[in-house]
């Protein structure tokens, strides 16, 4: 990813490579502020999901904040703001908002 923006597109994208399912992955604007439990990710996708990111956008994600980032809408956030810091590349997300 070369881009400075995380978009629901790209999470979109690395929740399919996370499931290692067949199918389109599209997040309702309703569903970005529902749990990842409650859309049928389990713990082990999320997982998959933010080692995906961390290669993706060149970011190390803290657990703690993997555990309490628990929406969509969230990761975005958490991401974007990441990314739009001038912090530089060595910046750990450890807090996001």
């Amino acid at each position: 990813m070369t881009t400075k923006e995380f978009t629901l597109e790209d999470l979109e994208g690395i929740l399919l490579a996370s499931t290692g399912e067949d199918k389109n992955v599209h997040l309702a604007a309703g569903q970005i502020d529902a749990a990842f439990e409650e859309l049928g990710y389990d713990s082990v996708t999320v997982l998959e999901m933010w080692r995906r990111i961390e290669l993706e956008c060149h970011i190390v994600v803290d657990f703690s904040v993997m555990a309490e980032i628990r929406t969509p809408r969230a990761v975005l956030h958490a991401v974007d703001v990441y990314l739009r810091s001038s912090r530089g590349a060595d910046l750990c997300l450890r807090e996001w908002h």
